[in-house]
């Protein structure tokens, strides 16, 4: 069974382009929609994305909507816990196939590492 895990250097969910989330005030307060859209570059990247490292720079201090968390995903998306592994595991390959391609490294790495025990 594959478990969810974040793959260092990955990076495909520091691609905030609120254009491919139309619903985002569906899911955020409104104070977090404004923190949401000032952290968005002019490309639609996170402006806390270090390219180089392609590392998060706030990470330890990211917004609760950058968290996969089981309080966190219930709260917003009305997932509840048990659920959580498949939804993330959904949402991480679709956004690494947007961003990325289903083709490229970043899927490659990602799919190995939910693989591993």
């Amino acid at each position: 069974m594959a478990t969810w895990q974040c793959v260092k250097q990955c990076g495909a969910c520091c691609n905030l382009d609120p254009s491919d989330r139309p619903d985002l005030e569906d899911y955020l307060t409104p104070e977090e929609l404004t923190l949401y859209l000032s952290m968005v570059d002019a490309d639609g990247w996170c402006i806390n994305f270090d390219r180089v490292s392609r590392l998060c720079r706030i990470y330890e201090q990211r917004p609760r909507f950058c968290r996969v968390e089981a309080e966190v995903f219930s709260d917003l998306y009305g997932i509840e816990p048990e659920e959580l592994n498949d939804f993330a595991i959904r949402c991480c390959r679709e956004q690494i196939d947007a961003v990325y391609g289903d083709r490229s490294v970043e899927m490659d790495r990602y799919n190995q590492a939910i693989a591993s025990p």
